[in-house]
């Protein structure tokens, strides 16, 4: 493999390893404090005002009189609607809270209020993990019977573990990013967010499978003319300008709701714009160096 592989492949893993320290550190300091009331139990208060729905910034500034709001999350809905997510609030504090919003900025309305218990959250916390390693096992069985007819050359379960390491650095790197959002932001990491991920491994796996069908087709084509790591690089080079176009007429998409969508979708698509680069990024130097070192570790011929 060639040493550009070797450097791209090393910034990955270290990026990585930057990713899990930071999410961990982030949620010993915070206690989970960056997961949203969906994992950790809590109240959502949802309320319409008369007219416009005022900045979130003057919201927080008029709760501030509140200590339970005080830390809550702010999510506008529609043009005169906003969520209050918290720690469990009471119904005096929730009158509370109404009554300071109705006082500064007129008439408000309560829409809905529930509260979400802690086993709730637990569940639904085991739930994603556990649907993200049903997925990432599906996926390995998956590409290890589509690409079965490559056992003379790699082992047919090689090309779906590699896939499987590169989308794990896929979803860790935007966890490690919300991670910090939400210790310096306070953006919350929501049920949206699981949401995001698994559409990052879909997006992230395609672009990889896109890479081995060529390589299948190449070992055909050239069969022991040419190295399997030379090989290896034809294909990259065979599907990079599809992958680079594909990827980026999807960011351009992601980036417009970014930018001008509304609040309760913009950060699923900052996740998935962090993903579908990551997921771009990992197919050519993580997925593709894991199979050729595997290859050169066994020392089969093409």
């Amino acid at each position: 493999m060639k040493p550009i592989y070797k450097i791209f492949f090393t910034i990955s893993v270290l990026l990585t390893i930057v990713a899990l320290a930071v999410t961990v550190v982030v949620w010993k300091k915070t206690g989970g404090e960056f997961l949203s009331v969906d994992f950790r139990g809590g109240s959502v208060l949802e309320v319409a005002f008369e007219k416009a729905t005022p900045a979130v910034s003057e919201i927080k500034t008029t709760l501030k009189t509140v200590p339970e709001a005080s830390a809550a999350s702010y999510t506008p809905i529609g043009t005169n609607g906003i969520s209050i997510s918290s720690r469990s609030l009471s119904d005096a504090t929730r009158e509370q809270i109404l009554k300071t919003l109705g006082d500064q900025f007129g008439k408000v309305t309560q829409q809905r209020f529930s509260n979400i218990g802690p086993s709730v959250g637990a569940e639904l916390k085991s739930k994603s993990v556990k649907a993200i390693i049903i997925l990432l096992v599906v996926i390995i069985v998956y590409i290890s019977i589509v690409f079965r007819t490559m056992k003379r050359v790699l082992s047919p379960w090689a090309m779906g573990i590699a896939a499987v390491l590169a989308l794990l650095h896929d979803v860790i790197i935007p966890v490690g990013v919300f991670s910090l959002l939400g210790y310096f932001a306070h953006i919350e990491i929501t049920a949206v967010f699981v949401a995001a991920a698994l559409t990052i491994l879909g997006y992230s796996v395609s672009d990889t499978v896109v890479v081995f069908d060529r390589v299948r087709e190449n070992v055909v084509r050239f069969g022991s003319k040419v190295s399997f790591a030379e090989l290896m690089h034809k294909s990259i080079m065979q599907t990079l300008t599809r992958s680079i176009n594909t990827s980026m007429t999807t960011l351009l998409s992601l980036l417009a709701i970014f930018l001008f969508g509304g609040e309760s979708i913009k950060y699923f698509a900052l996740a998935l714009i962090i993903g579908i680069i990551s997921g771009t990024y990992s197919s050519i130097f993580i997925a593709s160096p894991i199979v050729v070192w595997w290859h050169q570790r066994k020392k089969l011929s093409i």
